[in-house]
């Protein structure tokens, strides 16, 4: 066969191979196409994140400039705004502002102003409280006496020896609270008193070290006291402002800010970076008295909003719509801003990228349809070819193998009766002849009863009589069978019990002894051994399980055999037989909704198993579906 189909292969093999060639070639093309594509989508992304780049890092620099005035305020002036700005000089971070309060409970500044109210009141202060109570007092009597310059004298009397004689803030700041608290009258209070709470004292009155007003101090001195201290001199401070007038707000917010903490730099740092997406902090060498130090300045960024501002203008100016954006490429913890990236987002260039991969996609699927058609067009060619030689092979086998079969016992039954008529009569001899003529009528009466079987269930023409009837009847008309046509001897055993099946009782007649005969042909043992078996299968039903001492079937062609025409090879004497002996019997089990097939098989015998549908249930006289 191989012979007949070479020149057809040739030449699909050839028209193949052209095409396939003329295929990959247009499939280069449009891959080419699409590449074009991206490339131009991609050079012009790169223009518009690169300008959205460099006008974030125009934006940043710009805003650090800005903020250069309240970042020096806030460095030398506790009450001035510090959140949002970050200053270091000489490795020490300045802003944001990291004071924070003495651990612990302890109120040692609570107890000594009580103890100074204490004194004050039982007239017995001890040292160092003597000559400050002492003209504490007189300024009080001044002022009680109506007499305000010289409440005024006193008063800068008392303000110049306490700036003399200092003291460490653990009592210095509970004096002064006490101090404004005692002297505080409204309009009446003594200038310089008013001055000691907000912007300290003039700079002619001495003393180691200026105080810069009670507001001032007692933030920039918060670390030394814990936070109940705090807390108690912060509300008698903004009570004594709140009294005289003196604002208080900056105060307060400052004590809320003052627990910003410390901002960790990276080491190496060499140009402006962006920390945690909310610092931008920029590096400059600078002068500082004649030493030049690396000062580092930074300000808290909203970095989404200057995005969507970035978008914002890009829109107005018309790079691209209402959808596009903005964002980071990366979200790194640090990012020097000369490696930073933004990546601009824009929904047409997305929908043009899948239009691009769309259109590759449907050529591509054009391109390979093609060659599928084509190789699907060949493989229908050689395979129609090898079906049309295939069929003219089978029929020739067919009719070659039924012809012999058909004159094999025709010729044995004319030449047995033409004998019979001349001999039997006067030789004892002779008197099996009759025997063997009806196993040779039998032998092709079984051999035509399958041909027209086999037709009719394959043109679908039988017509189907199912009845319930017990396996063991069957096994009975099978055994009834073999008496009269098994030309060796054959033990048939079962084992159903009351199993019932609901099948077309000739069929399987039919089925079962095409199974026995194939035993018994294919078999070199004396007896030939039947065993039926049958168990419940459910939901299924049953399965019967029909097993032989044969000589075997090999694995590979356990599905073969049960195909059209399908012959096995036997190394011993011929076998006689059309091939549809099992074929025969697959379509009797589908017929009836079953199967057949090897259930396993050795040089020792053959088993198949046979699946059955269970009986259909019928209602009992008297009683109604529920």
């Amino acid at each position: 066969m191989l012979r007949r189909l070479l020149p057809t292969l040739l030449a699909l093999g050839c028209g193949l191979l052209a095409l396939s060639w003329g295929l990959v070639s247009l499939q280069r093309i449009f891959a080419q196409e699409r590449e074009d594509a991206h490339a131009q989508l991609r050079s012009s992304r790169d223009a518009l994140e690169e300008y959205a780049t460099q006008s974030l890092k125009h934006t940043l620099s710009k805003q650090l400039e800005a903020s250069l005035v309240p970042i020096h305020a806030a460095m030398g002036d506790p009450l001035a705004p510090g959140e949002g700005f970050f200053l270091q000089f000489r490795g020490i971070q300045f802003l944001p502002r990291i004071t924070r309060s003495a651990p612990g409970s302890r109120t040692p500044a609570r107890r000594q102003y009580r103890e100074l109210l204490r004194a004050l009141s039982e007239g017995s202060p001890a040292e160092p409280w003597v000559e400050r109570l002492s003209r504490l007092r007189a300024v009080e009597a001044a002022i009680a006496a109506g007499r305000s310059a010289r409440a005024n004298a006193l008063a800068e009397d008392l303000l110049r020896y306490h700036a003399e004689h200092p003291l460490p803030p653990e009592q210095e700041l509970p004096f002064v609270v006490l101090l404004l608290e005692r002297l505080q009258g409204g309009e009446a209070t003594p200038p310089l008193v008013r001055a000691l709470l907000r912007d300290g004292l003039p700079e002619d009155f001495g003393g180691i070290e200026r105080s810069a007003g009670l507001q001032r101090d007692l933030l920039r001195e918060r670390w030394r006291f814990t936070q109940p201290d705090f807390d108690f001199l912060l509300a008698h401070t903004v009570w004594v402002s709140t009294a005289l007038g003196e604002p208080s707000d900056d105060l307060r917010a400052r004590a809320r800010e003052a627990d910003a903490g410390m901002l960790v730099m990276p080491e190496g740092l060499s140009g402006p970076i962006l920390i945690g997406e909310r610092w931008y902090v920029e590096p400059r060498d600078e002068v500082v008295r004649g030493i030049q130090d690396e000062v580092v300045r930074g300000i808290a960024v909203d970095l989404d909003a200057l995005l969507k501002d970035i978008a914002r203008d890009m829109r107005e100016r018309g790079h691209f719509g209402k959808d596009g954006l903005v964002r980071l490429r990366t979200h790194d913890a640090v990012q020097p801003l000369e490696s930073l990236r933004l990546e601009v987002s824009v929904p047409q260039w997305t929908a043009a990228e899948t239009a691009i991969e769309q259109r590759y996609g449907l050529k591509t699927l054009l391109v390979a349809t093609c060659g599928a058609l084509a190789v699907a067009i060949g493989v229908m060619a050689v395979v129609a070819q090898h079906g049309r030689y295939r069929y003219i092979e089978l029929k020739s086998d067919f009719v070659a193998t039924v012809s012999h079969e058909l004159r094999t016992p025709l010729a044995s039954i004319r030449l047995l009766a033409e004998t019979l008529e001349r001999k039997l009569s006067k030789v004892p001899e002779m008197r099996d002849y009759p025997e063997r003529i009806v196993q040779a009528a039998d032998g092709l009466h079984f051999l035509v009863e399958n041909i027209l079987s086999f037709n009719r269930i394959d043109k679908g023409r039988w017509n189907l009589k199912p009845a319930r009837i017990k396996l063991d009847e069957l096994v009975a008309m099978l055994r009834s069978d073999l008496v009269g046509n098994a030309s060796v001897p054959v033990r048939l055993t079962a084992d159903v019990g009351d199993v019932e099946l609901e099948v077309d009782p000739s069929l399987l007649r039919l089925l079962l002894i095409n199974l026995a005969r194939n035993a018994c042909a294919y078999n070199r043992r004396d007896p030939v051994e039947l065993t039926l078996r049958a168990y419940p299968h459910p939901p299924h039903g049953c399965v019967v399980l029909f097993s032989d001492n044969g000589i075997g079937i090999p694995e590979d062609e356990w599905e073969n055999v049960f195909r059209d025409f399908y012959r096995l090879g036997s190394q011993g004497p011929e076998v006689h037989g059309s091939g549809l002996g099992l074929a025969l019997c697959r379509k009797i089990m589908a017929l009836h909704g079953g199967h057949i097939s090897i259930d396993n098989s050795s040089p020792e015998g053959t088993t198949f198993s046979l699946l059955f549908q269970a009986p259909s249930q019928e209602e009992e006289p008297g009683q109604t579906a529920a």
